[in-house]
């Protein structure tokens, strides 16, 4: 059934032009809700504007920061030579001003570009009406306006907008069946490839659905089989000059030789094939199924087992129905509208076939993670577009019928709206935690480490311009395992494995030897780190020359997640199956004093009478209570109480109004010790920030 809300003799350039105006200008405005709201929020500010709110764009502001300064330390990891970073750094040059502001809007101008593509696709198929509603609705459903609202700099901005292009090249060339259709399919995906990498996947099967589409429905059409080749071409792993090289070579040869066309035709198709798996094929695929459908809680690096970072990243875990349909669509029921709606679609408009795959891998977000829900949003978006103008139809009055479209359209559009107006996620720091960061720039040299968890990796190399020994893109459990050891050892431990840490990454790139812990036990001759910290103990080893200094960056956020930090040097490395029990740390700021307990919630209590902590039904004695907080002067102050030679430690942080109860492997901490306390080895460790949201040590081993 083909609907014509806007017949196409109506729907002229011009009045494309001003739907995707219109499109555009309304994903922008919901967009600015969120600056509107934290604008006048100083804690949120940083040279004079908001500060992103995604750890990973700092990554690339660190890049085309570097870029813009002609220059970077060797082995810092910046990156220079992402597309995102050398777009913004471009950009910078052209529009000077504040390079905060540039990174700060540019995801939501470029990922409001998503409406283009879908109208211009909607168009090709004779059905601009469709294109505009499904514009206005996918450019702000949960998932989509999450990874491209104002702030969230990351390559998100492009990474659906760049296919939805490739798409509509497919379509038009279907569609018109015109050689001179077929260089944009390479160019688009070309560009979509240098822009992401990781689109390698998504773009091969968008190959084998053009294939199959050619084998199922134009079997005999020669041109379709050319549209493969050229996307084909688009995808190899090949700089991008070459590839967009071959393709005009192909075009030349097609329109200059049409009678060897099709006599040369198989030829060429077959040598562009075995080139597609020459650079890559499929290897690059399955190395992306195993990392997001085949997760373990280990991963084997040689003879060493380290616990595995995706178990603990929410995106990429299972989600529940109603979360993955709210984020594709805004609601269950809008998406299960447009499920039906873009089924109908796709018997109606036989190339928006050519979309599975984007549902496809939209959909396997319900066992892969939250993250792949994106892709499924513009399909379904035009699904509920198009169920809307065929129930709409019978509406004999086109002024009443335009009522009932915008009216559901508004319908569909409000609980995204909703979701705009209460998704107010923070910056990735606060005001005075890069204000430490900045200090901390200050003070130290680019070559200097600063270790701490990989969540703040990427900030903390951006405002500090030092190097780190993980990050956001650099935390498998070879370099995990000593961030987690020097943050959950106690002192002397930790300065020992801070320093062989940071010499033995530094000689890895010398080397090019990634495992430095393996390294460290064969260096030592160590079945054990514990062996080797023994060795270290009692002289009968030593330490690498320092060649740098290193700081310890603890923050209070840490605080939020160290029992998960604790997981990945807690553990066996030899031998996997050896589940250790893990120490008791558990943290609260929703607390009530009773007179006689104090409720910490999820069934524990402080009994006061007794001096026990009750887990339960179980009473634990309480074998120390310390009460810490700042006076006026912004210092320290700590009373400290021993009851018992065992048990659990309570600790209430007056100042943050937090309460911890942690035993003994937890306390003894460098993070508990040097963070909450203050307390640090003066032969180990100096103090070089303590500010209470966040303190710095200096190594002095």
């Amino acid at each position: 059934m083909k609907i014509q809300p806007w017949s196409e003799q109506r729907s002229t350039t011009v009045v494309v032009i001003f739907l995707i105006i219109i499109a555009y200008l309304f994903s922008l405005s919901m967009r600015y809700i969120w600056v509107a709201e934290l604008q006048g929020v100083e804690q949120f500010r940083w040279n004079n504007e908001l500060m992103i709110n995604t750890n990973d764009g700092y990554f690339f502001a660190e890049g085309a920061r570097d870029i813009l300064a002609g220059s970077h330390e060797a082995n810092d990891l910046s990156p220079v030579n992402e597309p995102i970073s050398l777009l913004t750094a471009w950009l910078s040059k052209i529009f000077p001003g504040n390079f905060e502001t540039l990174i700060l809007y540019m995801p939501s101008i470029f990922g409001s570009l998503i409406v283009v593509p879908i109208i211009l696709i909607s168009r090709t198929l004779g059905q601009t009406g469709i294109g505009f509603i499904a514009s206005l609705l996918a450019s702000i459903a949960h998932s989509y306006y999450n990874r491209t609202m104002v702030g969230y700099y990351d390559t998100d901005m492009l990474t659906i907008v760049l296919p939805l292009f490739a798409l509509y090249a497919i379509i038009v060339a279907i569609t018109h069946q015109r050689n001179r259709f077929l260089i944009p399919i390479t160019l688009v995906f070309s560009l979509n490839q240098w822009w992401y990498p990781q689109s390698y996947s998504l773009n091969s099967a968008i190959l084998v659905i053009t294939l199959l589409y050619a084998l199922i429905f134009e079997r005999k059409n020669h041109y379709f089989y050319k549209i493969s080749l050229f996307i084909i071409i688009g995808i190899l792993s090949l700089p991008i000059w070459i590839k967009i090289g071959i393709a005009l070579a192909l075009f030349a040869f097609f329109y200059y030789k049409p009678s060897l066309d099709q006599k040369w035709f198989w030829g060429l198709f077959a040598a562009i094939i075995a080139l597609y798996f020459f650079t890559g094929g499929i290897d690059p695929i399955w190395g992306q199924l195993k990392g997001y459908l085949f997760r373990e809680s280990v991963s084997n690096e040689g003879e060493l087992h380290f616990y595995n970072v995706a178990q603990t990243v929410r995106e990429a875990g299972n989600i529940p129905f109603n979360v993955f349909a709210e984020r594709i669509s805004g609601h269950p029921i809008t998406f299960v509208l447009g499920v039906i709606g873009y089924i109908m679609a796709l018997i109606a408009y036989r190339p928006l076939l050519i979309t599975l795959p984007l549902v496809g891998l939209g959909f396997i977000a319900m066992d892969a993670g939250l993250r792949f829900t994106i892709y499924a949003v513009a399909p379904i978006a035009i699904g509920y577009a198009y169920l809307l103008l065929v129930i709409t139809k019978p509406i004999d009055k086109q002024w009443l019928r335009y009522i009932a479209l915008a009216t559901l359209t508004g319908v569909a559009i409000y609980p995204n709206y909703i979701h705009i107006k209460e998704y107010m996620t923070p910056t990735v720091f606060t005001t005075k935690e890069v204000s430490t960061l900045d200090q901390l720039g200050k003070l130290s040299h680019p070559e200097d480490y600063v270790i701490t968890w990989w969540d703040y990796g990427y900030p903390i190399r951006y405002y500090s311009d030092v190097k780190t020994l993980v990050d956001g893109g650099k935390h498998n459990g070879d370099v995990n395992y000593p961030a987690s050891y020097v943050l959950t050892q106690p002192q002397q431990n930790a300065a020992y494995m801070a320093r062989l840490a940071v010499e033995y990454t530094e000689h890895s790139y010398e080397d090019n030897k990634s495992a430095i812990i393996a390294e460290m036990l064969t260096k030592y001759k160590a079945d054990s780190i514990d062996d080797i910290m023994v060795a270290l103990r009692t002289n009968s080893a030593s330490l690498p020359k320092a060649t740098r200094n290193i700081y310890l960056y603890l923050p209070l956020r840490m605080m939020d997640i160290l029992p998960t930090v604790t997981l990945f040097s807690y553990l066996d490395l030899k031998n996997p199956d050896n589940q250790l029990q893990q120490p008791f740390f558990y943290m609260t700021q929703q607390f009530q004093d009773t007179g006689n307990t104090v409720e910490l919630g999820n069934n524990l209590a402080i009994v006061k009478e007794k001096n026990i902590i009750k887990l339960g039904n179980q009473e634990v004695p309480i074998k120390s209570f310390t009460q810490i907080g700042y006076d006026q002067n912004q210092k320290l102050q700590i009373n400290e109480q021993h009851f018992s030679s065992e048990g659990l430690n309570i600790i209430f942080m007056g100042s943050y109004g937090r309460f911890l109860i942690l035993d003994d492997f937890y306390l003894n901490s460098s993070y508990i010790q040097m963070f909450v306390f203050e307390r640090y080895d003066p032969k180990l460790f100096e103090p070089v920030i303590l500010d209470p949201l966040s303190k710095v040590y200096k190594l002095k081993i």
